[in-house]
């Protein structure tokens, strides 16, 4: 007969352990080879049986998260994006409900998953429709708390003296509280986090951008495909569970998280490689793809100074994956680029796309640099740490934040191979749906607020790196030290700009020499011609931004404009430390509120 021991019951911490095992497994066997699509609705659903074993076993300590979405002006990319997010519980199941099941949310809310809608948005109609769109997932079981405009201005009201914070959260009058910008926008919503207390279980604060969603994006030989590949909850909460991380981030793919201002030079090569390949081949013939691979996913592909960031400059032009089904041929793939071009000035980069790489994510966790303010993860005790010069509404936030908190928390800011995919752009309309500074108007997108405020971005980020190395923000730093950075590193990337600039305009003449080319082609095909019409729009899009008469370019080149600028930056960095003590009396004023 077989001994007591063989047939004891594994015990319920035995049993998740097994399904652990099998997840593990199944993981790898997913990607292996590349990416196995028939296997991933038996992940999805090993996660699942990982929680109902939990939940049988009781007493789930893991993390609560609460995702704090800013939005402006953007009900549908918000709306996909909150999608998403319930789509996630449910293939993955993390926490687990309150009554219900995994697929039946009537009357059940998801345990450890709520949502803080924060709004900053103008218009009355999308302020009307991010309401209802909270209604909606609050109806499909999302916990969604919607923090708009009055609830921000009664939170700031509980503050004894609001205008200590005027460099963090600016100064605002009473019937002009929007657009405030996505750093100001955080920033508050910290405030509002101040006043949430932990439960019995530990939490987790997760910020993210409306125009992301909780997929990622695989090049397979048979086409693109988003897919619930990753279940971030469970892998978020096996970090901060085993490690003592204070802040996670994650980065994106898809759509770059970069202003077409620094992305121009690249795509143009791009182009122009594109239409001398069209030039040479048959347009009835099969369209030669790219590789199936992943081109483009390499770090700042997409990007024209990545050198400066420490990453390989790409050396030769990216080939364009057409999307069209089946074995489009070389005049379908041309009239199909023609249509995306216009994108690029609203942020996407159709040629550099980031694909998602996938690798185990326990080994992936890293000290990290930069912040991706549109994924990262961070514990209550983190709070002190806000979005710094918000005000001055420059780009470049989150890697000048990252470099603070790579200064102050060391091997307790981490990143994490946890990307969000993102998209820029709506299919209706082919643009963001808001987008701060950027001019849209018939075919003329205008870009210089966006190129201006690049330009001074990099400027502080890169002189924020040379303070910190000066012991910056823990030691003191004089105001002489701080000007002197300030227009060293204004000089280097002055002559960073210039040069890319004359590459461009150069590239810009060898573009307009192809499409004048072609022209004479084009008299008895009117796809074509309306594609090369495309193309057109683009060459003088490209010209106005980035031409040799570009206004954008003539902001950052004015010495009045650059000094003012300067100036602008040293008060705010001279007046970080004022800025901290402001930040830490305002959060234990909101926590005893």
């Amino acid at each position: 007969m077989p001994s007591p021991a063989t047939c004891r019951l594994a015990s319920p911490d035995e049993q998740i352990a097994a399904q652990q095992a099998v997840i593990a497994k199944f993981e790898a066997l997913l990607w292996e080879n590349g990416f196995n699509a028939s296997l991933l609705a038996s992940y999805q659903s090993a996660w699942r049986r990982l929680e109902t074993l939990i939940a049988a076993r009781g007493d789930d300590r893991r993390h609560r998260f609460l995702l704090v979405i800013p939005v402006a002006d953007s009900p549908q990319q918000l709306h996909a994006c909150l999608d998403s997010l319930l789509d996630l519980c449910k293939l993955f199941g993390y926490g687990g409900q309150h009554g219900g099941s995994f697929n039946d949310t009537q009357g059940s809310r998801w345990k450890k998953v709520s949502v803080m809608i924060a709004d900053d948005t103008l218009d009355p109609s999308c302020i009307a429709a991010h309401q209802a769109i909270a209604r909606e997932f609050e109806a499909k079981g999302l916990a969604v708390d919607y923090f708009g405009l009055d609830e921000q201005r009664a939170l700031l009201d509980l503050l004894p003296d609001s205008t200590s914070l005027s460099r963090i959260i600016g100064k605002f009058h009473p019937e002009a509280f929007s657009h405030k910008g996505q750093a100001i926008m955080r920033n508050i919503a910290w405030l509002k986090l101040a006043q949430m207390q932990a439960a019995d279980v530990p939490l987790l604060f997760y910020t993210l951008d409306a125009d992301q969603t909780f997929k990622v994006n695989i090049a397979t030989a048979d086409g693109d495909r988003d897919v619930y590949a990753v279940n971030f909850f469970a892998q978020l909460d096996a970090i901060f569970s085993a490690t003592d991380a204070e802040v996670l981030t994650g980065k994106v793919v898809g759509d770059p998280p970069v202003s077409p201002a620094v992305m121009a030079g690249n795509f143009l090569e791009d182009v122009t490689g594109f239409l001398r390949e069209m030039a040479d081949c048959d347009p009835d013939a099969a369209y030669r793809q790219p590789a199936a691979s992943t081109q483009g996913s390499g770090e700042a592909a997409y990007h024209d100074m990545a050198g400066l960031f420490g990453f390989e400059q790409a050396d030769k032009a990216y080939r364009y994956r057409c999307p069209l089904p089946g074995t489009p041929s070389n005049a379908d793939c041309f009239v199909d680029f023609s249509r995306h071009l216009k994108r690029f000035f609203h942020g996407e980069h159709p040629t550099r796309v980031t694909w998602y790489r996938h690798a185990n994510v326990m080994q992936s966790v890293q000290p990290a640099r930069t912040v991706y303010t549109g994924n990262a993860v961070f514990r209550p005790t983190a709070l002190n740490w806000f979005i710094p010069f918000a005000p001055l509404r420059l780009r470049m936030s989150g890697p000048t934040l990252g470099r603070l908190m790579k200064a102050g928390l060391g091997t307790r800011f981490v990143s994490a191979n946890l990307p969000m995919l993102h998209k820029r752009t709506v299919d209706t309309t082919g643009e963001a749906e808001f987008r701060p500074g950027v001019v849209s108007q018939r075919e003329r997108v205008d870009l210089c607020d966006e190129y201006e405020r690049q330009f001074h971005g990099d400027v502080m980020l890169f002189s924020i790196e040379r303070l910190t190395e000066h012991g910056f923000p823990q030691q003191p730093v004089s105001s002489e030290q701080i000007i002197t950075t300030l227009k060293n590193v204004q000089a280097d990337m002055l002559e960073q700009y210039r040069a890319k600039h004359q590459a461009t305009v150069d590239k810009y003449a060898q573009l307009q020499a192809l499409l004048n080319k072609a022209r004479v082609c084009l008299d008895h095909n009117e796809a074509l011609a309306c594609a090369h019409a495309n193309f057109e729009a683009f060459a003088d899009n490209l010209a106005h931004n980035f031409g040799s008469d570009s206004p954008c370019h003539a902001r950052i080149d004015s010495a009045a404009n650059r000094a003012a600028w300067r100036q602008r930056q040293l008060d705010a960095i001279a007046s970080y430390h004022t800025d901290l003590r402001a930040w830490d009396e305002a959060l234990a004023t909101l926590r005893q509120a």
